[in-house]
């Protein structure tokens, strides 16, 4: 994934709840269940929208986070300034003594050349303190602008988990109410269940293999692996990734970033909004490894970046979960630079995701276990320079992702 995936939109799948015409056919007990479900899927969507929302504004707060570094550091480079204001200002003072000091004329000569030196220091202080004093206020503005542009979709995301909320209750009661006059349909199946999926860490993430720092025009190559420690052998495990980028400004430069997984013994790109390889079986306790790519372009500027990992699985008896969201950041450096042996960092662990429906794409592939059985440590993720620019990503790779797997299932099911 090489750019951040926009969060789901969300809408009512059951909104018209007014009674039918005497003459209008009245909908199926098919048809009802059908818009429960998609009913119920929406407003999942809606919630998984609103954490993912909470969880960028609560990443504005910490110290890591970009705009919070460029208000650090615009406070320093504003106290710097200051500091050689000062220093100026007591040059002049000292030049001005010396002046009025001197008594003969190359005395005074040489005095008053200093002092109009020492001025001329003073006024670009000045100037350079009242520039660095701006850009304190202008990263200030920047910080508070948009941890309110985060609330107002905070807002609208808590609306729209409202209306879902309505359109799925009202859907459940529509068929409710059928059911209730027409008992039963010889041949009808039953009501189909949809339990919720668990997001738990005993499916462990991490990323090995990739630098802390990247060179543009370079292609690193590294894994994802998942760790079954759920106690049980899981039917089918599907690894999700994503990559983000931003340069030293900010600004997204996540379309230089190109990410491959090795599926079948061939390269191929990792689909937008779906997963990047499948394993299947994989008994508790083992762990499955996921090749992985990362080409950045030779046109990149320097900037930040970080990779996304989740895996999610699905059973044959529909039980279904997400492991831990693993995010390792690492930094982009100018073509030439050279890649650091230093493995990427991983920072604190997120709040959980909640869940959504993302759209499936054709990234499906197969792939191996390790041999060694050896277990790798928990991943995790912290407010990374990139964590606004793939907010949306993390509902995909959150408890959502699962729903992928149940439709696959239901659509192999015929």
């Amino acid at each position: 994934m090489t750019a951040p995936v926009a969060l789901l939109s969300v809408s009512p799948a059951y909104a018209d709840t007014k009674p039918a015409a005497q003459t209008e056919q009245k909908p199926s007990l098919a048809e009802l269940r059908k818009a429960v479900k998609e009913a119920r899927q929406a407003y999942r969507a809606a919630v998984a929208a609103e954490q993912a929302l909470e969880q960028e504004l609560d990443a504005t707060t910490d110290p890591s986070h970009p705009l919070m570094v460029a208000v650090a550091e615009a406070k320093k480079a504003a106290d710097d300034a200051a500091a050689a204001k000062t220093a100026a200002d007591q040059a002049v003072t000292d030049a001005q003594t010396k002046l009025d000091a001197a008594t003969t004329d190359d005395e005074k000569t040489a005095a008053q050349a200093e002092l109009d030196a020492a001025k001329k220091a003073a006024d670009e202080a000045t100037t350079k303190k009242t520039e660095a004093d701006a850009a304190v206020k202008a990263a200030e503005t920047a910080r508070d602008d948009n941890r309110v542009a985060i609330a107002r979709k905070i807002d609208k995301a808590q609306q729209d988990v409202k209306t879902a909320l309505a359109a799925k209750e009202a859907a459940e009661k529509a068929l409710a109410d059928a059911k209730g006059e027409e008992p039963g349909e010889p041949g009808d199946p039953e009501e189909p269940t949809d339990p919720e999926c668990s997001a738990v860490d005993a499916l462990d993430t991490t990323i090995s293999g990739l630098p802390s720092k990247i060179a543009a025009g370079s292609t690193v190559d590294f894994r994802m692996r998942l760790t079954n420690n759920t106690g049980r052998t899981l039917d089918e495990v599907m690894p999700f990734v994503a990559v983000g980028a931003v340069d030293k400004s900010y600004k997204d430069i996540s379309s230089k970033l190109h990410l491959k997984s090795k599926q079948d013994g061939q390269w191929k790109s990792v689909p937008e909004e779906d997963y990047a390889g499948a394993f299947s079986n994989v008994k508790a306790g083992a762990h499955v490894d996921l090749p992985l790519r990362l080409t950045i372009d030779r046109s990149a500027p320097a900037g930040y970046g970080a990779t996304l990992a989740v895996g999610v699985y699905g059973n044959e008896d529909e039980t279904c979960g997400t492991g831990d969201l693993a995010v390792y950041e690492f930094t982009i450096n100018p073509v030439g630079a050279g890649n650091s042996t230093t493995p990427a960092g991983k920072g604190n662990k997120p709040k959980p995701q909640g869940s959504a429906s993302p759209v499936a794409g054709s990234g499906s592939g197969n792939g191996s276990a390790d041999a060694d059985g050896s277990l790798a440590s928990t991943g995790s993720s912290s407010a990374l320079p990139t964590i606004g620019l793939v907010g949306g990503a993390a509902v995909v790779l959150g408890a959502g992702a699962v729903y992928v797997v149940r439709r696959r299932k239901a659509e192999a099911n015929g």
